[in-house]
């Protein structure tokens, strides 16, 4: 799978993924609560996995849902199509 994650969507995935990491991590322990009873734990679960999802895919800069929705945000080489140097096509 080819690149598609760069600029601002790497910059907010970097920084809400720990985020949502955190906050998930500390709803489990019971430091923070974000609702109560089983809503609770299920939020806070779904946090924990989205910052993690979110974190890789900042780490890797390929992301799935962006390939699958032809989103593409990476600016790195761009490739071309050519011959390969050093042998010039015998015409």
């Amino acid at each position: 799978m080819e690149k598609n994650v760069g600029g601002y969507d790497r910059i907010a995935r970097a920084v809400l993924g720990p985020v949502l990491i955190i906050v998930g991590a500390a709803a489990l322990a019971g430091f923070v609560t974000i609702a109560a009873g089983t809503l609770g734990l299920v939020v806070a679960g779904a946090a924990l996995l989205v910052g993690a999802v979110l974190a890789t895919t900042a780490v890797t800069q390929k992301c799935p849902l962006n390939r699958a929705l032809g989103v593409n945000t990476y600016k790195g080489e761009i490739r071309t199509e050519t011959e390969p140097s050093g042998k010039a096509r015998a015409q």
